[in-house]
């Protein structure tokens, strides 16, 4: 029996996060595996239910669990919430800090027919699989912040700050994600202006050492971003710090075509979180309109990383692309003369397919 935390969190998240129950069920069904799916508040709606983005029996139920799957979190309607208690801020933050989640994986493949949906040529975008590896639980965002008044107005102060500690951790798993896949490492910094990249760029450097098999390669972050819209085939796994990979995933994401498209794991503590790298898209909610395949995808790396159970991630992950190369579409990924589907009917096909492969 394996215990599942259910977070659909706001906006489209509790659309899309039933779809990849639905996965997940039919995995049981076909393999034999029993789920136990626990359901909790967390982001805007634990605020209004509760007053606090994370209720302590949230976090206590995903402390308790073997993985977490997560739908979105936020949305304008808490904007003006103190930070503390804001989704993003009073939740997503300390929810991977307590689970000491310090390492994300994205994973951005482009799917053949889907090439089409991206606006890059076809060309730039063929054979495309890429895998960020982003610190999560250090830098700027959980660094040291301050407003102090000035003769101007205001300062504000947010302070970024890596230890030796933090960086090899994170090189760690993306040198052995690289030793896994082309054995191809790209680590991202800003060496050439900020000082905490310096020590990144020294310690990544000498932990290449303990892994003569892997080719390591530095770029800038400004050069990085431009290069994944030049020439994304050159990198299999990119390793870099906490804002730039925030930045850098979702420009990755629109390779797909769709940011509907994109799965990540966060992992490092006993506990994995698994969600989409959307956001939580108010502007669609309750119209059936949202794509659930990220969601569906982040359910399949949940059985990878967190269960142990590849053969079933891979049937997930193959069920999402027959589905995609029969025409099915949601409207994030409409084409002419492709079939459009709903949220929950994407979600239906899924499940469908996985039974039927």
């Amino acid at each position: 029996m394996f215990k599942i935390a259910v977070l659909p969190g706001d906006g489209i998240g509790v659309e899309i996060v039933p779809q990849a129950l639905k996965a997940l069920k039919a995995i049981g069904e076909k393999y034999g595996h029993s789920f136990e799916f626990t359901e909790a508040l967390v982001g805007g709606a634990a605020y209004d239910a509760k007053g606090h983005p994370l209720p302590e029996e949230t976090l206590e139920l995903c402390e308790q669990s073997d993985a977490v799957l997560l739908g979105a979190i936020g949305g304008p309607k808490w904007d003006n919430l103190p930070v503390e208690l804001r989704p993003e801020a009073g939740a997503l933050l300390p929810l991977r800090r307590e689970l000491a989640l310090y390492a994300n994986l994205r994973p951005c493949v482009v799917f053949p027919s889907l090439i089409h949906a991206s606006t890059l040529k076809e060309e730039v975008l063929q054979g495309v699989d890429i895998l960020i590896v982003r610190e999560l639980t250090g830098g700027i965002y959980f660094g040291e912040k301050s407003r102090e008044l000035a003769a101007d107005g205001q300062k504000a102060t947010d302070v970024l700050s890596y230890s030796t500690y933090e960086i090899k951790r994170i090189a760690k798993i993306a040198f052995e994600a690289a030793r896994q896949r082309k054995k191809k490492l790209c680590s991202v910094d800003k060496a050439n202006v900020l000082e905490s990249s310096r020590l990144w760029r020294e310690t990544v450097t000498d932990m290449a050492r303990e892994y003569p098999d892997v080719e390591l390669t530095h770029m800038y972050v400004d050069n990085c971003a431009m290069q994944l819209i030049r020439n994304p085939r050159q990198f299999d796994v990119i390793v870099t710090e906490n804002m730039f990979g925030d930045i850098l995933t979702d420009e990755a994401s629109m390779l797909t075509g769709s940011l509907g498209m994109l799965a990540s794991a966060s992992i490092g503590g006993e506990v994995g979180l698994y969600e989409p790298a959307h956001g939580s898209a108010p502007d669609i909610a309750g119209q059936n309109k949202a794509n659930p395949l990220a969601t569906i995808l982040s359910a399949a790396l949940l059985l990878r990383y967190s269960l142990k159970l590849e053969k079933e991630a891979q049937a997930i992950e193959e069920a999402v692309r027959k589905v995609i190369d029969a025409g099915y579409r949601t409207p994030d990924l409409a084409e002419p003369g492709k079939t459009i589907l709903g949220t929950s009917e994407m979600g239906d096909l899924v499940a469908q397919t996985i039974l039927e492969g």
